[in-house]
Parts: structure tokens; C-alpha cells; sequence
């Protein structure tokens, strides 16, 4: 048998066109091998070879996802690929999000086995998680050398047909999914030995792995909102007319900053939304339905709270990491407590 034949996916910045003053960019593909398809190649080894690279920018891909799959589908059928590589997009939210979507479009439309590769918080990594193999990666791209030669040993052995290991054993982010196995010992001498591991303080792995979730304790009651002065902030886009911060549809990587003194309202002459997760027509035609600024200059001037800062902060939550999440927070509660704001009203879609 020759060599299998790999199509590999890759967004503008690998593909050596541009950041982000290129994620615009529509679907282009080139023959053989672009950017870290070079490493992805040499792990490949004379097993496989990478016949074309299909090329898209994040923002394009991720705001015209119907006409940007449809445009790489057929990009990848010309091919007749025996394994579809994307990526890996470490870290880069929009990037995994595009690289998540159309791996699931390759292995549901084509038939052809997938791989890609993501850091855990990824937001691309809950979407896909449980239909397509995504090999588990460092935050940044610093984990190239790592990343890519599990890539390739994970693609041979879907081209071959081969049945994948334990996620620990492959690299990969776990699926959630629960096989049955057989151990030399019953279930109660595992647990009695992982007991005694823990109460010795050695290393032991459990089984049944629980979720970590982040939780929060919620500070103490804030007194008479008369008193306070009161800012808001939004992740469900809104942005003065023409969005000049140029924040993303999907995957923010940034958030804004306003200025909204003097202004009673929202007009959709002066603001819109920049939020790609809902149907933007309601909120552009009234952005105070996202951001209640004309409620609230009603509630100051009644005197039901004692003032608005003059500044909110703005991003869009589809798609978004939870760690740029808590990176944008971390930055701007910062700001609003050496303005004195005593609480602040969070508004979503």
C-alpha cells in the first residue's frame, strides 16, 4: 500500500499570510506542504503525505460558517484524503472553533477519519469534544514540538483503521465516553489501595475523574443603591457604530472600553452589536435591550441608584475562552475600582 494522504487545515496566521489584519481572508488551498504542516510531515514520517493545505482566516471562518464549510468541503473532496489534520490551534479560540467545525463536517459529510488539536480551554474543546478525536495541547504554540508528532501518531493510526488507546495513552481530550475493561483486582481492592495511597500521600489516579469547577464566593450585600455608584458591563457585544476595536463575532480576543457620559440612550444610529451567537436584529435596533443605559439614567436621575460610571466595558461571550474571560475581568475590575464603582450590573444576550 502507497502512502496515506493527508489534507491539513491551518488559519492565516499559520499559513504565513497575516495576524489578524488578514483573519478576513476566504478559503484558499495549496498543494503540499504550508507553515507547521512541515513538522506535521516529518512526524508523519514515510507513512503519510500532506497533498494539500486548505488555508482560511479565523474571522472569516467563523463568521460565514455555512458558506466557509461548504468552500472547504469541496476544497478537501478534490483530494480523496485518507485522514483530515487540523491544526493545532492551541489556545487561539477562533481558530479552534473553525478547525472543531470542520473536522465534525469531514468525518459526517466525507467520511473521512479526523484529528485536530486543542489547549483545554479552548472553547472549540467543549464543542467537539464528544464526536471528534482533539489531542490535548499547551496554551500556546511554544507546544509545537510536542503537539504535532502526537497528531501524527493519532491520524496513522485512524488512517489504518486502528482502534485508539485510553484518551492518557493517545494524548488526546477525553470524550466522556465509558467502555468496560478487566482488571486483575475487583473494583473494592482498587479503591482500598487508592485509600491507603492517598492516607500515605503518595500518587494515586483515580478512576472516576470529577469535574473541576471554579467556584466563586459571593461577596457581601453592597448597601443602598442610592448611594452607589453603579457601572455596567456587557458580554453580549455592544459597541459604539462600526465597532473600532474591531472585537470578533466568535472567540473575542479583546474587549472595549466607552465613554458614555451625557448619553440617555442607545440609538441604533450611534450603536449596534458586534455579538455573533444571536440574531442581531433586536439589538441593533435598540441596543438598550442588551445594555439598559436608558433605564438606568431613569434610575439615576429617580435616584434609585446614586450614579452610572461614565464608562462600560464591552466583549462578546460566544465562543470566548474562559480564561480571556477571566483575563478581560482581572483587567478592567481594576479600572472600575480605582474609579470608585461600588457594583456593577453584567448584562448578557
Amino acid at each position: 500500500m502507497g502512502k496515506y494522504k493527508v489534507v491539513h487545515y491551518i488559519n492565516q496566521f499559520f499559513g504565513g499570510l497575516g495576524g489578524e489584519e488578514k483573519a478576513d481572508v476566504r478559503p484558499e488551498v495549496r498543494e503540499g506542504v504550508v507553515g507547521p504542516g512541515m513538522a506535521l510531515a516529518s512526524a508523519l514520517g514515510d507513512q503519510a503525505e500532506i497533498v494539500a493545505t486548505v488555508i482560511c482566516g479565523d474571522s472569516y471562518f467563523n463568521e460565514n460558517i455555512a458558506e466557509a464549510q461548504k468552500t472547504i468541503l469541496d476544497m478537501i473532496k478534490k483530494y480523496q484524503p485518507d485522514i483530515f489534520v487540523a491544526g493545532p490551534a492551541f489556545n487561539a479560540g477562533r481558530y479552534g472553533v473553525a478547525c472543531g467545525t470542520i473536522c465534525k463536517a469531514v468525518k459526517e459529510e466525507l467520511g473521512i477519519p479526523v484529528v485536530t488539536a486543542m489547549y483545554i480551554e479552548n472553547p472549540g474543546v467543549d464543542l467537539y469534544r464528544k464526536e471528534i478525536s482533539i489531542v490535548k495541547t499547551g496554551n500556546s504554540a511554544a507546544d509545537m514540538r510536542k503537539a504535532v508528532p502526537t497528531m501524527a501518531a493519532v491520524a496513522l493510526k485512524l488512517a489504518s483503521g486502528e482502534e485508539l488507546g485510553a484518551p492518557a495513552e493517545e494524548g488526546l481530550i477525553e470524550k466522556g465516553i465509558r467502555k468496560n475493561i478487566f482488571r486483575d483486582a475487583r473494583g473494592s481492592e482498587r479503591a482500598v489501595a487508592m485509600m491507603v495511597a492517598k492516607l500515605k500521600g503518595e500518587k494515586y489516579e483515580t478512576e472516576y475523574p470529577m469535574p473541576n469547577f471554579d467556584r466563586v464566593a459571593p461577596n457581601p450585600q453592597i448597601g443602598d443603591p442610592a448611594k452607589l455608584k453603579i457601572a455596567v458591563v456587557t458580554s453580549g457585544g455592544i459597541v459604539p457604530k462600526g465597532n473600532p476595536d474591531k472585537i470578533e463575532a466568535s472567540s473575542a480576543s479583546k474587549y472595549g472600553k466607552y465613554d458614555i457620559q451625557g448619553i440617555d440612550d442607545l440609538t441604533s444610529d450611534t450603536f449596534q452589536t458586534a455579538h455573533g451567537g444571536y440574531d442581531p436584529v433586536y439589538a441593533n435596533d435598540d441596543p438598550d435591550r442588551v445594555l439598559p443605559v436608558d433605564v438606568l439614567r431613569d434610575m439615576e436621575k429617580e435616584g434609585v441608584i446614586g450614579e452610572l460610571h461614565r464608562y462600560y466595558y464591552a466583549t462578546v461571550g460566544n465562543g470566548t475562552s474562559v480564561g480571556n474571560a477571566k483575563k478581560f475581568a482581572e483587567e478592567f475590575a481594576k479600572e472600575l475600582k480605582s474609579d470608585g464603582v461600588d457594583a456593577v450590573i453584567l448584562t448578557s444576550t
